[in-house]
């Protein structure tokens, strides 16, 4: 490992500790050196307060004159809600700049290189940069794409199955592995379910972590079922919004925002058309969704091309039955060739259950 990546690895590492804290704004660390010691460090943790490079700046003080300051993402030139980072290393008489990426929005991506080395700085770009990428994975497509970057979870037997065929599934997964998917409803924005889940198990889909937020709350509800005294419209712990298709009911609905509920009606005569689920929600800013739906929701974010990431938790234990729901089911895909492909896959172990992780190969943007 050289000296580049060590010290990179420790902008990422701080980076990373702060997930789902600075949406909808990337993971950004930064890290100073002077004469082989670390003079500052810095992370970014909340969108409108100092990037990384400020607060690492701001630690080394007078250091910074002739220092190396490593950057996870390309500092930033423009003003925005806060100044231009680059700006802010010439001026502190940084003598060269090491950074993981270029920044992919489009009024940063190389401009902040461009003026560092107009001002005489040493640039050197692509340390860890697939680290880096695949860190700032939400925030990468956000600001491009100006939708959501959507995960689709579920928990499942061996065979599939997300509960036995008389409905009971409490619990399929060990206390390890529930706890890993809250930490993962804590650094999403927002957390979706349909109807059924909430007729069924009146949840609150808050994430019972220590530390991190509780994400926004969104059901798909085709003609507004929702019973008014269930959580999700009563607790007011997190905001939750429902969307809803032209067949709905009125004065449900009426009584529902009396209540402080958002709704949100979509192009479909009958059901809730998900792309317009997921383009509403990017409008809204939302940089990140989690689907815990049943296998109907799933599956029509699926044949709908909206899923980026999958994390899966399987249970060692087999329930079988024709009825049994399992987590993927609509009308499936006609021929083996066309099954949709998970790319850089990666199995866990969590606790005594197995997790894993992939990306559905996309077939073409639908939103």
């Amino acid at each position: 490992m050289s000296n580049h990546e060590f010290y990179m690895d420790l902008a990422l590492s701080n980076a990373q500790a702060l997930k789902g804290q600075t949406d909808p704004n990337p993971l950004v660390g930064s890290v100073i050196v002077k004469d082989h010691r670390i003079v500052g460090i810095g992370t970014h943790l909340k969108a409108g307060e100092p990037h990384a490079e400020i607060h690492a700046l701001q630690m080394a003080g007078d250091m910074s004159h002739g220092a190396t300051i490593y950057v996870t993402l390309e500092p930033c030139s423009h003003i925005g809600r806060t100044g231009p980072c680059a700006q802010a290393i010439i001026d502190a008489g940084i003598q060269k700049v090491i950074i993981a990426t270029l920044d992919p929005n489009p009024i940063v991506s190389g401009n902040g290189v461009n003026m560092l080395r107009e001002a005489g700085i040493d640039v050197l770009v692509g340390v860890r940069e697939d680290e880096s990428r695949k860190m700032n994975e939400v925030f990468n497509k956000f600001i491009v794409e100006k939708t959501p970057f959507v995960t689709l979870k579920a928990a499942s037997t061996l065979d599939g199955k997300i509960a036995t065929h008389t409905l009971d599934s409490k619990w399929i997964t060990a206390t390890e592995a529930r706890l890993d998917a809250h930490l993962l409803r804590s650094q999403h924005m927002a957390i979706l379910v349909g109807v059924g889940t909430v007729i069924e198990d009146d949840p609150e889909l808050t994430a019972r972590v220590s530390t991190g937020r509780n994400p926004l709350r969104i059901v798909l509800d085709s003609t507004l079922r929702i019973p008014l005294e269930s959580k999700l419209v009563t607790d007011g712990l997190v905001d939750t919004w429902i969307f809803t298709s032209k067949n709905q009911n009125f004065a449900k609905r009426q009584a529902l925002e009396d209540l402080g509920v958002s709704v949100f009606e979509t192009s479909h005569e009958t059901q809730v058309d998900v792309v317009d689920v997921v383009r509403t929600l990017g409008e809204k800013g939302i940089s990140s969704l989690f689907i815990e739906g049943g296998g109907t929701i799933n599956a029509a974010f699926l044949e709908n091309d909206l899923i980026d990431k999958v994390v899966f938790y399987f249970a060692p234990k087999i329930v079988g039955g024709k009825t049994a729901p399992t987590f993927i089911e609509g009308m499936g895909i006609e021929w083996m060739k066309d099954a949709i492909d998970l790319r850089d896959g990666e199995f866990s172990k969590v606790g005594q259950d197995f997790k894993f992780t992939g990306y559905p190969q996309k077939r073409g943007n639908n939103v």
